[in-house]
C-alpha cells in the first residue's frame, strides 16, 4: 500500500488507530500504542479495509458516532481534477478495525479493481454510500456547485452533538481552482449521515439571545410544501455535473413536477421519508444559508436503501 493520507482517531474504548493507504493496495488499519505513538509490533501492513489492485480510493478518514454505536469511515472515490469525478463516500462498522459496510450490506474489504487494472471505477462505483459528488443547483450563477469535493474530515461538536463534514472542492467552470468548504452532517433514522446542501452558517437570533438552538433549528410542518430543486447524486465515478429539477412538495403530502411520490415528516425529529418515482429516501429537513438568496432556506438530504443521495432545497 501507499503509505499516505494517515489518519490517528481514538475508539469508544479510547484505543488508538491509524488509517492510511489509497490508490495500489487500498486502505489499511493498525493500531497504535498511545504512550509512543508508534505501531505495535507484529501487525505488518495492518488490517485491509478497502480497495486495492489500484483502484481510485483515498482519503480514509474514521469517526465514531455515540448516538448510533457505529464508526462511519469517509472515503474519496475517482480523482481529485477538474474531470476526475472525485467523491465522497460513508460505510460503517461496530468496531474500528472493521468490517466495515455500505448500505446495501457489502463488506467493503472485498471492493477493489478488477485484478490486473489500473483505475478501474466501474468495479468500485456500486459500492460505498455516495454522499456527494458533482452537482449544481440551476439559476444560482454557478455559485451552488461543486466539482470533485473530496478528501474530507468529519467532526462532532461535543457541546450540541453537531456533525461536520470539511473537504476541498473545485467549482463548475473554475478549472482547477479549489477552496475549502464546510456543511453540517445529519444521521437518518438508518443511522446513515445525510450531507446538507448548503455550506455551514450558524444560526443566531440577533433581536432574542435567549432562543436555544432547538428553537433556532425548528423546522415546522407547515414550512415543508413548496417547490424544491432536487439533486440525485447517483452511484456513478464520473465528470458529469449532476444538474436540479423541479418538485412540488404538496400540504397533503404528495409530490409532483420532475418526479412524482410521497413525502412524510416528523416535526420533533426532523426526519423526513421522501418516495420518488417508486424509491425511498430516509433523511433529515434543516435550515441552511443559500448565499445567492441572502436567506435561511429549508433543504432536506435523504438516502435510498442502496446509498444514493438526494438533497432539495425550498426554492419558492
Amino acid at each position: 500500500p501507499n503509505t499516505v493520507d494517515p489518519v490517528v482517531f481514538r475508539g469508544a474504548d479510547n484505543r488508538l488507530w491509524m488509517t492510511y493507504g489509497s490508490y495500489s493496495g487500498g486502505i489499511f488499519i493498525m493500531e497504535l500504542d498511545p504512550n509512543s505513538g508508534f505501531p505495535y509490533p507484529g501487525q505488518g501492513y495492518g488490517k485491509h479495509l478497502m480497495g486495492g489492485n489500484h483502484s481510485r480510493i483515498e482519503a480514509a478518514y474514521t469517526i465514531y458516532a455515540p448516538e448510533t454505536g457505529y464508526y462511519y469511515m469517509f472515503a474519496s472515490y475517482g480523482g481529485l481534477s477538474a474531470d476526475g469525478g472525485y467523491n465522497i463516500r460513508v460505510s460503517r462498522a461496530t468496531s474500528p478495525d472493521g468490517p466495515y459496510y455500505d448500505a446495501s450490506g457489502t463488506n467493503m474489504a472485498d471492493v477493489k479493481g478488477a485484478p490486473g487494472t489500473i483505475f478501474d471505477d466501474a468495479s468500485i462505483a456500486p459500492h460505498g454510500v455516495k454522499l456527494m459528488g458533482n452537482y449544481l443547483f440551476a439559476n444560482s450563477n454557478n455559485e451552488l456547485g461543486y466539482v470533485s469535493p473530496g478528501h474530507n474530515s468529519a467532526y462532532r461538536k461535543s457541546d450540541s452533538g453537531q456533525y461536520f463534514v470539511f473537504f476541498h472542492t473545485r467549482f463548475p467552470n473554475r478549472g482547477e481552482e479549489h477552496e475549502v468548504r464546510v456543511h453540517e452532517f445529519f444521521l437518518n433514522e438508518a443511522g446513515w449521515p445525510v450531507v446538507a446542501p448548503l455550506c455551514y452558517a450558524e444560526k443566531v437570533d440577533g433581536s432574542n439571545a435567549g432562543r436555544t438552538r432547538d428553537q433556532l433549528e425548528a423546522v415546522y410542518a407547515s414550512e415543508i410544501p413548496g417547490t424544491y430543486q432536487l439533486i440525485n447524486h447517483g452511484k456513478d465515478i464520473t465528470a458529469n455535473i449532476k444538474g436540479s429539477s423541479n418538485i412540488q412538495l404538496s400540504a397533503g403530502g404528495s409530490i409532483s413536477g420532475a418526479q412524482s411520490g410521497s413525502w412524510v415528516y416528523n416535526e420533533v425529529t426532523r426526519a423526513t421519508t421522501v418516495s420518488l418515482n417508486g424509491t425511498s429516501y430516509q433523511g433529515v429537513v434543516s435550515k441552511q444559508w443559500n448565499q445567492v438568496r441572502n436567506r435561511y432556506e429549508v433543504t432536506f438530504s435523504a438516502l435510498s436503501a442502496d446509498g444514493t443521495a438526494v438533497w432539495g432545497i425550498k426554492s419558492n
